[in-house]
């Protein structure tokens, strides 16, 4: 098990909190759940609610639809981040490539957070509107 500390230490390095406030990951870091994934299990499927983000600490996780890879989600990489936003149901199955160990901050506990903290959805929507604005710019005007 992971102390406050060492999650706050973690949640630094991932990017959609590099905004957030060390103060404030405190908060984030007491939500978020250790959960551990063994090779080949299952986290989520297509079309299943979208209730949480989740954080790899250890391991690989495949994103995919059927047989077609989406990408695979490696150490310190976050992934279902919409989900903390969206209602709309999973867009791919994630499947664990090896033995994998995440943090997982589920939708209802981040929302109960924020009513007390607007400070981290303020730095969240930030990072989150700083990588769809670097998304936009790969795509070349006339394309």
């Amino acid at each position: 098990m992971y102390s406050v500390i060492e999650k706050v230490i973690f949640l630094q390095d991932i990017d959609v909190f590099k905004e957030v406030r060390i103060e404030d990951l405190t908060h984030l870091a007491v939500i978020a759940e250790e959960v551990r994934f063994l090779s080949g299990a299952t986290l989520y499927e297509t079309n299943d609610s979208a209730d949480s983000l989740f954080l790899v600490i250890q391991g690989k996780i495949r994103l995919h639809r059927d047989d077609q890879e989406i990408g695979v989600v490696g150490n310190r990489e976050a992934m279902g981040t919409w989900a903390l936003f969206d209602n709309q149901p999973r867009v791919a199955t994630a499947t664990a490539l090896e033995e994998t160990e995440v943090l997982r901050i589920t939708k209802e506990d981040f929302y109960d957070l924020l009513s007390d903290h607007v400070r981290i959805a303020e730095a969240v929507l930030r990072s989150l509107s700083r990588r769809l604005r670097s998304l936009t710019e790969l795509v070349k005007p006339g394309l």
